[in-house]
């Protein structure tokens, strides 16, 4: 595998991730879904209100991991794109697991098919056990990684508006393997 070119605008790197592999420890997975968020100008991205000590990460340079924690009981996980003080991100929305599923199950309490150990932004950082500690985490080495396969899948990819966001929810930035199993919803 070899290491992903980060430091491209948002709608370029969310599709560029899709088929590359996300790796955390002995558990990986194949990224089938993204968003892309665009920073200043777009609303439904945490960066639009400007630099703050939960976003600050978002304005450094592009391959770094952006944590956060949501609705109170999940984490998310966005990798950092464009270029240094331009915060566009994209949040890794689903995989398909390659590894390490049994950790992975027991993570989750998961007792069903494996399409649904990661299909969701929260559901794949639980089964990979990737929390806020990782915030900041550099994208190309470590324990926290993003690569691509030396011959990348062939695949097509289906965009649609956003999910679960209300503000630029109509804009076309979700990223998704053409009618993957694993995808968190089936709207492609």
């Amino acid at each position: 595998m070899q290491l992903c070119d980060f430091e491209r605008p948002a709608t370029e790197l969310a599709q560029q991730l899709l088929g590359c592999v996300l790796r955390h420890g002995t558990t990986a997975g194949m990224i089938v879904e993204t968003e892309a968020y665009l920073g200043l100008n777009d609303l439904a991205a945490h960066a639009s209100k400007g630099k703050t000590e939960r976003t600050k990460v978002l304005f450094g340079p592009a391959g770094h991991a952006y944590v956060y924690f949501i609705y109170g009981m999940y984490e998310c996980l966005n990798v950092v794109a464009d270029r240094e003080g331009s915060p566009g991100c994209v949040l890794i929305r689903a995989l398909e697991p390659l590894s390490g599923l049994d950790l992975m199950y027991e993570r989750r309490k998961w007792h069903g098919p494996p399409v649904g150990l990661a299909n969701g932004p929260g559901k794949l950082t639980q089964a990979l056990a990737i929390t806020r500690k990782e915030y900041g985490a550099r994208l190309d080495e470590g324990d926290l990684t993003v690569r691509e396969w030396r011959e990348k899948p062939q695949f097509e990819i289906a965009t649609t508006p956003r999910i679960g966001i209300t503000q630029c929810a109509d804009w076309p930035l979700r990223f998704v393997w053409a009618n993957h199993p694993c995808l968190s919803r089936r709207n492609s």
